[in-house]
């Protein structure tokens, strides 16, 4: 099968630090890849992948250090360079929300839309009933709530190449925070709990431009005050597996209708349990009692950690090589791909040549033949 990946522009693929559409992106194609699927991936050219990269920028736009620069304007032009390539291919798959709507159209019925964000924003159902013959994939179920009447055609969880993160038998004695250090994320849910069992926390978490002032007014004086608490900062994906191996559990005390929730499998795969809120995707991730634990308040959020040394860390390990491999989530989605070309129609077949009788000239017409 020929298949066209289209990425965000605004981290490389993989990203060097923080992201997690485009690592998703990075996995899914280099797994249809070893699948033995034809993969064009389209992609600023800082990627590292093992499909054909067509680079449509010089490199991703966050770490970019250019003063001035058009996210807008950079899409458009990987857009356009989709559209050069249109026939190419037997499916593109777009990972970039709705933009490509207007200019796809025409080819909507050739392609796929994951979409890996909130939804639950006041201009998104307008947009959703326009352009409703593109077909869309949810991350979760629980995703799906905001758009319910939208063209869904599947929920594919995220997955990550077994071999990536490497599995840790023991902890070292800490609880981890991986993330951003935004309100919605509630870093501070995260403090308390450790202050509250006198445990120690290691907090590695990029601040956005947008949640410096969260960071100064809230999170940094209870970091500074704290002799538990360990800010590290942002990490890349070599660093995780010993972040995430070395800890007791992942505290994942989110407050909002979080999509997915990246950083839960990466600690399944380190054999690492998860304790997270009962919010957005948590319940179709986590098993309680198994790969971790849910919970609703933060009393019941302190007992489940304080429980999470009783968990078998090589069954968290296991279930995750079973429901969130890369090679999973590829097989789900070609499973996708093969639905979508059963239900495209093909142009008719040629009208066979018909032995007409001669004519006399003056009664010839004009024939045509459709193609």
């Amino acid at each position: 099968m020929k298949i066209a990946q289209v990425t965000p522009l605004y981290e490389a693929v993989p990203p060097k630090l923080y992201g997690g559409t485009e690592r998703v992106v990075a996995h899914l194609t280099d797994a249809l890849v070893d699948l033995g699927h034809d993969v064009t991936l389209f992609a600023s050219a800082d990627a590292q992948t093992r499909a054909r990269l067509v680079p449509v920028r010089d490199q991703a736009i966050r770490l970019d250090p250019a003063p001035l620069k058009s996210d807008l304007a950079a899409h458009l032009s990987m857009l356009g360079e989709v559209l050069d390539r249109v026939d190419e291919f037997d499916v593109i798959h777009f990972h970039t929300d709705m933009i490509h709507f207007p200019v796809f159209q025409p080819w909507a019925d050739k392609t796929i839309t994951t979409l890996h964000g909130r939804l639950d924003m006041k201009d998104l159902p307008a947009v959703y009933a326009r352009w409703s013959d593109f077909g869309l994939v949810s991350i979760s179920d629980n995703q799906r709530q905001p758009l319910h009447f939208a063209n869904w055609k599947a929920t594919v969880h995220h997955g990550m190449p077994a071999d990536h993160y490497q599995f840790s038998a023991k902890s070292q004695g800490y609880l981890a925070f991986l993330g951003r250090i935004s309100p919605e994320k509630r870093p501070d849910r995260a403090i308390e709990i450790a202050t509250k069992l006198g445990r120690r926390l290691k907090i590695a978490a990029k601040v956005d431009a947008a949640d410096k002032l969260y960071w100064e007014e809230t999170i940094r004086p209870l970091i500074q005050d704290n002799p538990l608490i360990e800010f590290i900062g942002e990490i890349g994906d070599h660093q995780k597996s010993a972040f995430l191996g070395g800890a007791d559990a992942l505290l994942f005390p989110i407050d909002w209708p979080e999509p997915f929730g990246l950083v839960m499998i990466e600690a399944m795969a380190c054999g690492t349990p998860v304790v997270a809120f009962r919010c957005g995707s948590t319940p179709e991730i986590i098993e309680d009692g198994r790969t971790g634990f849910l919970v609703d308040t933060l009393e019941q959020a302190v007992a489940a950690t304080d429980r999470t040394r009783l968990l078998d860390r090589e069954t968290v390990r296991a279930r995750f090589d079973l429901r969130f491999s890369s090679t999973a989530m590829a097989r789900s989605y070609l499973d996708v791909y093969g639905d979508l070309l059963a239900r495209r129609p093909f142009a008719e077949p040629p009208l066979p040549d018909v032995v007409r009788p001669i004519r006399p000239l003056k009664e010839e017409r004009s024939f045509t033949t459709r193609a």
